[in-house]
C-alpha cells in the first residue's frame, strides 16, 4: 500500500523515540499490511506515536514547503558592504567627545546540506530587531565535496569581514552540516582566535548514521561516525578559545543517534541546549530558538576557570526556564 510505503521513512524515528505499547492491544491493528517486512512491534508503536512527533512532523515539512518557495532567492551570494562603518558613539564636529562604545561582533551565518542562506530569512530578521545589524551569510556551493576546503573558504570569508569592519571577531552560527564546517575551522585551522561564539543548530559533531543510501556523496561520508573528519575532530584542542553552544532536538530526524548533535569534547568550552518539541528544519527558524540564540550571543564571556570542560555553562546562561533544555511545543 502506498501508505505504509509513505511512512517507512519515519519509522527508524518512531522506534527511537516511541515506548513499547505492546500493554495495549487492540488500538491499532497493522500486521496485516504488506511492505512492512523486518520490523517487530511496529503496530503497536505506530499505535502510540505521540503528538509531539506528529507536530514536529507537520512543521518541518511546513517549513520545507516554505523554504522551497524562498530558495531561489538564496542561490545568489549576498552583496557585501563596502565601506566600513563608524564606530558607534563616535563624536561628530557637533557633538561633545564621547568614549565610543563596542559594537556586538559581526555574526556569519552557514546553511547546511543542499541548502542556502535563504534558511536563515526569519533568524535574520530577529536577530536584527534586537540590535545586531552586522549580519553576513556564506553560501557555499552544492557541490562541494570536502567539509576541510569549505572550512578554508569559511576562514578566509571570516578574514575578509574582519578586515572590512575592523572587528577582530565574529560569531559564528551553523544550521546541521554548517556547524560541522565551522567547527572544523575553530578546531582544526586556528580559527579560535577570530570566532568567539560558535552557535550550531543540529550539528552531526559526532557523525550521523541517517540515510545510508546518501553515502554516494562524500560530504555525507564525512558526517559518518568514524570519519577522517569526525576523527580529526575528536582529537585533543588544547586550549581552543570559541565558546560553543549546540542546540540539538529530541525530535531530529537527521540525526542518529540524537545526541550525535551535541559537542562532547574534553577541551572545548561548550554548552548543549536540548530543545524539545520541534524537528531539523525548524531549528533555524523557531522564535524560541532564536531567543536563546540571542541569549547565547550576548551573553558575557568571561575566562573560563581550569578544568572547565563540556556541559559547563561558564560566561553563558542557560536557555529558557529548565536549566537542562528549551521547550518549544
Amino acid at each position: 500500500m502506498m501508505v505504509t510505503r509513505a511512512l517507512q521513512p519515519f519509522l527508524p524515528l518512531c522506534q527511537r523515540l516511541l515506548p513499547d505499547m505492546r500493554t495495549l492491544p487492540g488500538i491499532l491493528n497493522l500486521s496485516s499490511l504488506p511492505n512492512l517486512p523486518g520490523l517487530p512491534g511496529l503496530p503497536s508503536r505506530l499505535a502510540g506515536l505521540s503528538l509531539a512527533l506528529l507536530k514536529a512532523t507537520a512543521l518541518d515539512l511546513a517549513i520545507l514547503a516554505g523554504h522551497l518557495l524562498l530558495y531561489p532567492a538564496g542561490i545568489a551570494q549576498e552583496r557585501r558592504a563596502t565601506a566600513r562603518p563608524a564606530l558607534p558613539g563616535a563624536a561628530t564636529t557637533e557633538d561633545p567627545p564621547q568614549l565610543p562604545t563596542q559594537a556586538p561582533p559581526p555574526v556569519v551565518l552557514l546553511h547546511g546540506f543542499i541548502d542556502n542562506r535563504s534558511v536563515f530569512v526569519l533568524l535574520r530578521r530577529s536577530l536584527a530587531q534586537h540590535g545586531r545589524h552586522r549580519m553576513e551569510s556564506l553560501n557555499y556551493s552544492p557541490l562541494t565535496c570536502d567539509i576541510r576546503t569549505a572550512a578554508e573558504l569559511l576562514g578566509r570569508h571570516i578574514e575578509e569581514i574582519c578586515e572590512r569592519t575592523g572587528s577582530s571577531q565574529v560569531d559564528v552560527v551553523g544550521h546541521s552540516l554548517g556547524g560541522l564546517i565551522a567547527r572544523y575551522y575553530v578546531q582544526r585551522l586556528g580559527g579560535d582566535g577570530r570566532v568567539r561564539i560558535l552557535v550550531t543548530l543540529g550539528t552531526p559533531h559526532s557523525g550521523t548514521r541517517v540515510a545510508p543510501l546518501a553515502n554516494a556523496h562524500p560530504i555525507v561520508r564525512q558526517m559518518r561516525p568514524g570519519s577522517e573528519v569526525i576523527e580529526e575532530l575528536s582529537r585533543p584542542a588544547p586550549g581552543c578559545r570559541t565558546h560553543f553552544v549546540s542546540f540539538w532536538s529530541d525530535l531530529d530526524h537527521l540525526m542518529d543517534p540524537l545526541e550525535t548533535a551535541c559537542v562532547d569534547h574534553p577541551d572545548l568550552l561548550a554548552q548543549n541546549v536540548r530543545v524539545t518539541g520541534i524537528g531539523h528544519l525548524a531549528l533555524p527558524v523557531h522564535p524560541a530558538v532564536a531567543t536563546g540564540i540571542l541569549q547565547a550571543l550576548d551573553a558575557a564571556q568571561t575566562e573560563a576557570p581550569a578544568g572547565a570542560r563540556t556541559g559547563t555553562t561558564t560566561g553563558l546562561p542557560r536557555v529558557g526556564p529548565q536549566t537542562d533544555g528549551l521547550t518549544v511545543a
